[in-house]
């Protein structure tokens, strides 16, 4: 079963700061009905309080879809909504125009306060709204400044003072501003969670770049000297059969010689990196987490660990770090590894990954896809050619957890221990 507040804590930090943006703006709708419409039944009869709530009901239903789709538009997943903002400008004019007609021709006292309420109030949330919908400081000034001014270019049929109406006009100001700005501010700190969200995977990216350069720079000071060689030798050996020397023979001797030594170097090579020292492989996971922006806690001692065991937990380690990066949304790994009972642990925690929700296995290092794209059955067969034991899951809300146990030969379990103490 799905539990209860599931698909919040499935969302990625970007995702759940959006969410939130988009419901806030939502709720401005929810507040201008409140303040608004259900208050006009405090204030007149029940026909005219249901006529202005009705009016300021559809008013924030518009108000509400222009900023969900002004919001799209400012993430790059829709075109501007010019359709639907001038709409909303429609229905504010005609609401107002409505209030002022109710306010004018309705009976005096309390009425005319619950129209002249619903008459500036919805200028006030349209000026905010629209400014979702445009770009530039300017062009946000003016949609603000045309409301105030149309907020008092209405006053005249009502007879109002002068003052009154430049009163009027710049209390619309005032609060469409407010809202303008507070609208503003809101997407510009959801720009900026997606900006450091994309930064961090950028980064992540670069890494894994970064290593798979220094592969390939290896790779090529082993072959370049000895294709070059080959080469060169093969070359020889064509000119010297051409002119029937028994020479050539000697030559394609030493490039069958060299061919055979660039092969034993790549697989030194390929060796190395796929046997990296568990030391080594702490250490580039405590930089390359800390290049991410995610705080990593490693612990223990790896001193005196036979190199089979070193290579083998070093790659459980590359491995989940590298799907910490590339999946979840961590905010903390811890790294331990410790010896109990002649068997050297290793545990790998993070608080990114989701929790089960009954569509589904939890995702995590070892989850589908698993580290790397190989998963679990890849780590097991690494681990099992040195008798180790490999176990991952969910162990708390949003915390995965990858235990690998690998047992020490009696020599070396001393030796590990001795180091230890």
């Amino acid at each position: 079963m799905r539990r209860p507040g599931g698909w919040w804590r499935v969302k990625s930090t970007p995702q759940k700061v959006e969410t939130y943006t988009r419901w806030s703006f939502h709720f401005f709708g929810v507040i201008e009905v409140l303040a608004l419409g259900v208050t006009a039944y405090g204030r007149t009869g029940a026909g005219l309080a249901t006529a202005l709530f009705l009016l300021v009901t559809a008013h924030a239903a518009v108000s509400m879809l222009v900023s969900s789709r002004a919001l799209d538009w400012t993430l790059g997943r829709r075109p501007q909504p010019v359709r639907l903002m001038w709409t909303l400008v429609v229905v504010s004019a005609v609401v107002s125009a409505t209030a002022v007609v109710i306010a004018e021709r309705g009976p005096a006292g309390e009425v005319e306060t619950a129209a002249g309420s619903v008459y500036g109030g919805v200028l006030c949330f349209a000026a905010g709204v629209i400014t979702l919908g445009v770009s530039g400081r300017r062009r946000m000034v003016a949609v603000v400044g045309g409301f105030a001014v149309g907020a008092g270019i209405l006053t005249f049929p009502l007879e109002m003072p002068l003052l009154a109406s430049v009163v009027l006009a710049g209390l619309v100001m005032v609060t469409g501003g407010f809202l303008a700005i507070t609208s503003i501010l809101s997407l510009w700190v959801l720009n900026a969670v997606y900006a450091l969200d994309e930064a961090r995977e950028t980064r992540a990216r670069l890494a894994v770049a970064e290593e798979r350069l220094r592969f390939g720079r290896d790779l090529h000071d082993v072959m370049g000297r000895n294709l070059a060689v080959i080469a060169l030798k093969s070359e020889l050996a064509v000119q010297l059969s051409r002119r029937g020397r028994p020479e050539a023979v000697e030559q394609m001797i030493e490039v069958q010689r060299i061919a055979q030594e660039s092969q034993r170097e790549v697989r030194d090579v390929v060796r190395g990196y796929r046997e990296a020292a568990l030391e080594v492989e702490l250490a580039g996971a405590r930089g390359v987490l800390s290049a991410a922006g995610i705080v990593s806690e490693i612990d223990g001692e790896t001193a005196g660990l036979p190199s089979e065991v070193q290579s083998a937990l070093g790659w459980v380690v590359r491995e989940a770090t590298t799907n910490v990066l590339r999946h979840g949304d961590a905010k903390k790994v811890a790294v331990t590894v410790r010896m109990s009972e002649g068997r050297v642990v290793l545990t790998v925690e993070n608080d990114g990954v989701a929790e089960t929700t009954g569509d589904g296995p939890p995702t995590g290092p070892g989850g589908p896809g698993g580290p790397g794209g190989s998963g679990l059955s890849g780590l097991r067969e690494r681990l099992s050619a040195v008798d180790g034991t490999l176990e991952a899951g969910p162990v708390g809300r949003g915390v995965f957890r990858l235990t690998a146990e690998v047992p020490l030969p009696a020599a070396a379990a001393g030796t590990a221990l001795e180091a230890a103490s």
